[in-house]
């Protein structure tokens, strides 16, 4: 998902800009004024702040065998599938924004690569019930000469600060390149020990912080200390963790999206509504709020496998 796509940055100010400062004022330029590698990364990441889907297929690569990665380790081999998840995320957001803090591009010949960071903020709702979320990303990729235009040709994007991620969109990673999670991007749960006693922070709206246990079994299941819950596992690979949750003491369930850290001591991520009482059909990840895991006993602790 490269947070590298810009809309509309076929007005971009297209002046080599000074590296740390956020994208400038849009300026109309056209397509062949967008000349350097540097141009083309920073349209791009406007084109995605601006769900700028032409402006993407404009200066992207369609190739059917290049492979680009996102977080989570989840993977897109050519355009049609990464087009999809863009789709997705564009249709489930208010708005975006993708302030650059931090870009390198080296060039030789007809190739070009990036280094960047930048952070990819979704903002999903309006008025009262709108929901913020910060993702902050790293991203390297390699860029084309072809035919005297540059084109992106693949990207890996990654996080690079988990202390700092906010809101609804761990997904949304998509960030760059969405986030629309395909099935062959995960694993069994089992292939992971995420038994033991868990003790969670949940942050519900801007203030208010809940705090209760959960008593996981090997593969991610078990109940939890909050109106009678429990937690299932539906999916886990590279760390990612999803799955669903469910409170008979008020009469609501909902999904969550977690980011386990590399020592599997800690998670962090969402959690969101999918129905509360009779009412059905909420959105995905469009009502809920951030989640801190903070495992109290080592893996292995509780064996039983449910």
């Amino acid at each position: 998902m490269p947070a590298s796509q810009l809309n509309h940055l076929v007005r971009l100010l297209i002046r080599p800009l000074t590296l740390g400062l956020m994208l400038a004022a849009p300026l109309s330029v056209t397509a062949a004024e967008i000349d350097s590698p540097e141009m083309i990364i920073r349209t791009l990441v406007r084109a995605n702040a601006e769900k700028d889907l032409t402006t993407l297929s404009r200066f992207m690569a369609h190739d059917a065998d290049i492979v680009c990665y996102t977080i989570g380790g989840r993977k897109y081999v050519g355009w049609e599938k990464f087009l999809a998840d863009m789709k997705e995320e564009f249709d489930s957001v208010t708005k975006l924004e993708l302030p650059i803090a931090e870009l390198k591009v080296w060039t030789h010949g007809d190739t070009a690569w990036f280094n960047m960071e930048l952070d990819y903020i979704r903002y999903v709702g309006i008025g009262g019930n709108q929901a913020r979320s910060v993702l902050p990303l790293r991203e390297t990729g390699v860029l084309e000469r072809r035919n005297g235009q540059w084109f992106l040709l693949s990207w890996h994007e990654s996080f690079r600060d988990l202390g700092r991620i906010a809101g609804s969109g761990l997904e949304s990673s998509r960030a760059i390149h969405p986030a629309g999670a395909s099935s062959q991007a995960f694993t069994d749960a089992s292939a992971v020990d995420l038994s033991g006693e868990w003790e969670i922070s949940e942050l519900v709206g801007k203030e208010e912080d809940k705090r209760y246990k959960a008593t996981l079994y090997r593969g991610g299941n078990g109940p939890y200390t909050q109106q009678g819950g429990r937690f299932a596992t539906t999916r886990y690979s590279d760390r990612r963790w999803e799955g669903t949750w469910q409170q008979p003491g008020n009469d609501r369930e909902g999904g969550f999206e977690l980011l386990l850290s590399e020592d599997g001591m800690q998670a962090e991520g969402i959690w969101w509504y999918s129905r509360v009482g009779t009412r059905t059909g909420i959105p995905p990840r469009a009502h809920g709020g951030n989640y801190l895991w903070k495992r109290l006993s080592e893996p292995g602790s509780a064996t039983v496998t449910q």
